[in-house]
């Protein structure tokens, strides 16, 4: 391929391919080997149906019903997969959904793509890559390939997935392959998708990241080989650290300048028109999503365990977490202005996903910010075109119709989360107290607004 990178010409200049590697790369070459994914969510979904639209026969793996019958059916829950390619590929015989793991067994390759969430304490929890793979162990065979893209800590591929699956008794590198390439889905984004996202592999031996990157480069324009696989699991944290950290700073930058009385959007506008040296990111009510509030904390932990103190990366944990509670209280603070309580005010929540323009509520700021008004005793509502309900401190409450006479209810409106679909002239024309955590509202006269 064009973009294949040159470091993989050099992977296939090395000791010979075993018979297992070489009829392996013949059938990814011509496409007709059987590829399957583990966990079809956000990142398994739109992976298979890449591979499907490239001619690859796919089988979907996943243990909820309502995702495999969905699948079959042809009609996507994943907003970045339109129900039109989905249905395109299962009505051509390239798509299928099972909930039965035993499909390992007749697949040559296959994608772990499951959750990766922390424990309570804030430590790693493997345990959805743990049973995926102990449940592929008992199926594997011979020839087979299989990479795990769940986000996790340096080590895992080679310390945990690794020993389980060589418990069947074949070798890896000979008998079998395993490499790691860390997901980079974006949701919502138009311009960079699974296509064009460059893709990382590392592998456990050579021979194992040369078949890595050759599937991979079927399907994707630019493949990034690197030496190991405890170094493609570090890129991944490194990406998404390094994020982490920046929002920290631009919302430590935030409440810095709320003290000092001047509008942080303002200061970030005109820093970033700096030709060098400056990279513009931007505050808001927290981190959410699955990736940037939870990858740090896997880096965090497998480093105190080799005896680092990763101390700027948990302080940007910390600002990042305080966020919530701080929009809470600007809340609290302008309603007492006003000489109203928080306890009994109604307020409406303008958005409630992790970012624009998805319908992914996971680990969304906007949900711990309607938690602390709701705790605080005020009425929350909210409004969000891509969710239906939500649960907030065990009460489920159903997404409402944004119009006039909703705005002119409710004692502060609150935007969360800067959907496109919203009507933003509607919201400062009938909105009596409005915080704007987005800066949604830059394109309107300040002299217009009843802001925070």
């Amino acid at each position: 391929m064009e973009h294949r990178v040159e470091a993989v010409s050099m992977l296939r200049n090395q000791t010979e391919s075993p018979e297992a590697a070489r009829e392996l790369k013949e059938k990814i070459r011509e496409r007709s080997a059987k590829v399957g994914v583990v966990g079809l969510g956000y990142v398994g979904l739109p992976l298979a149906i890449e591979m499907a639209h490239r001619g690859f026969q796919v089988t979907g793996i996943d243990l909820v019903k309502a995702k495999v019958d969905s699948v079959n059916s042809g009609v996507s829950y994943v907003l970045d997969v339109a129900s039109e390619a989905l249905q395109s590929a299962v009505s051509a015989a390239r798509m299928r959904a099972t909930q039965s793991l035993a499909a390992v067994e007749g697949l040559d390759t296959l994608n772990i793509c499951v959750p990766t969430p922390l424990r309570k304490n804030k430590d790693p929890d493997l345990s959805y890559v743990i049973a995926a793979v102990e449940a592929i162990r008992i199926h594997i065979r011979p020839g087979q390939l299989i990479i795990l893209e769940s986000t996790t800590y340096p080590g895992t591929t080679r310390e945990v997935v690794l020993p389980i699956l060589e418990e069947s008794g074949l070798r890896v590198g000979h008998d079998f392959f395993l490499a790691y390439s860390p997901e980079r889905v974006d949701p919502a984004n138009a311009t960079y998708t699974t296509r064009n996202i460059p893709k990382v592999v590392g592998g456990i031996t050579p021979h194992c990241t040369e078949i890595a990157c050759l599937l991979y480069e079927q399907f994707i324009q630019t493949v990034v080989p690197v030496s190991s696989t405890d170094c493609a699991e570090m890129v991944k944290l490194l990406e998404n650290t390094f994020r982490s950290v920046n929002i920290a700073l631009a919302n430590e930058m935030a409440l810095t300048c709320h003290s000092f009385g001047i509008n942080v959007w303002e200061v970030i506008e005109a820093a970033k028109t700096k030709p060098f040296g400056f990279m513009p990111f931007y505050p808001g009510p927290g981190l959410g999503g699955h990736c940037i509030p939870v990858d740090p904390y896997y880096l965090t932990w497998k480093a105190k365990m080799n005896g680092c103190e990763p101390r700027l990366i948990e302080l940007a944990g910390h600002i990042n977490n305080q966020m919530p509670a701080f929009m809470v209280q600007r809340i609290a603070d302008a309603l007492n202005e006003r000489r109203k309580p928080l306890k009994g005010s109604k307020i409406l929540g303008l958005g409630v996903t992790y970012k624009r323009d998805t319908n992914d509520i996971r680990e969304s700021p906007a949900l711990q910010v309607l938690e602390g008004l709701r705790e605080k005793g005020a009425a929350v509502y909210f409004c969000d075109p891509y969710v239906r309900s939500i649960v907030v401190r065990g009460e489920t409450l159903k997404a409402i119709e944004l119009t006039p006479n909703l705005l002119q209810s409710m004692d502060c409106v609150a935007i969360l989360t800067d959907h496109s679909a919203f009507d933003y002239s509607m919201v400062v024309k009938f909105g009596s107290m409005i915080l704007d955590t987005r800066n949604a509202l830059k394109g309107f006269s300040r002299s217009d607004l009843n802001l925070l």
